[in-house]
């Protein structure tokens, strides 16, 4: 037997930390699109008639999110808008390139919402010596992502921040787990992953050798509590689970 001390607690973002909530993507990519090509317009660049561009970047995007549902590879959106910008004459730097995938999701990031004690609920668990950082399939720019946590006051909490986009692999892919175990720097039995898919963060984490707790969500509403895991309805419950983990006696997969 053996005492299980967390010393890493690795989060999901959407609907973990960012709560959206059920989606209207239509209307999300509308307002993304229309933000986007104002801004191009402004910029004196190539802007196609409306129609056209709303219609080409959503066909493109569509066909690579299908591509990688049957590939279960995650793409970068900003490369993809970017090519399909490309073909219309578009040229930007790399800071206005940003600014253009940021008027794309920044619909989206307003629709999400956070604990409104989440900061002292981080702030808790680096005193208790846990390390944090996130694990997210994404398409979404690191940029992006970046500018929205820090918006919410949350960047500097996540020191390490792994995006599917950026392999060639994604949640719940065992790889993943196991590269942001290394980049946290703490043996898997010491890691706790939070997040409010069961079969993309819940499943894997605990085959891994993670503690699991699965959020409470519409993703995961009235479905029960894998054996073995742990399940909150707020992220300011994680410290007392933390410390239960910790305290609890009982062997890690790890330490078999």
């Amino acid at each position: 037997m053996s005492k299980n001390e967390i010393k890493a607690v690795l989060f999901d973002l959407g609907d973990t930390i960012l709560n959206f909530g059920r989606v209207n993507t239509t209307k999300a990519f509308l307002a993304g699109a229309r933000a986007s090509h104002a801004f191009l317009r402004k910029l004196g660049q190539p802007a196609a008639w409306f129609p056209w561009y709303f219609a080409s970047n959503l066909i493109r995007l569509r066909i690579r999110y299908l591509v990688s549902n049957l590939t279960h590879n995650d793409f970068d959106s900003l490369e993809v808008l970017r090519a399909v910008g490309a073909r219309q004459g578009v040229q930007l730097t790399p800071a206005q390139w940003d600014e253009f995938a940021w008027l794309w999701y920044e619909t989206l990031s307003s629709w999400a919402h956070v604990e409104p004690d989440l900061p002292q609920t981080l702030n808790t668990l680096k005193s208790m010596g846990c390390k944090l950082g996130i694990v997210s399939n994404t398409f979404v720019s690191r940029a992006s992502l970046a500018r929205h946590l820090s918006q919410l006051n949350l960047l500097e909490f996540f020191p390490v921040q792994l995006y599917s986009y950026e392999y060639h692999f994604r949640k719940p892919s065992a790889e993943i787990f196991r590269i942001a175990a290394d980049k946290i720097g703490e043996a898997v039995g010491s890691i706790v992953f939070v997040g409010d898919r069961i079969d993309n963060d819940i499943l894997p984490a605990m085959k891994s050798g993670m503690h699991a707790v699965l959020k409470d969500a519409h993703t995961n509403e009235g479905k029960p509590t894998p054996p073995g895991a742990r399940r909150i309805r707020l992220l300011s419950e994680l410290p007392a689970i933390v410390e239960q983990i910790s305290d609890a006696t009982q062997p890690t997969r790890a330490d078999l």
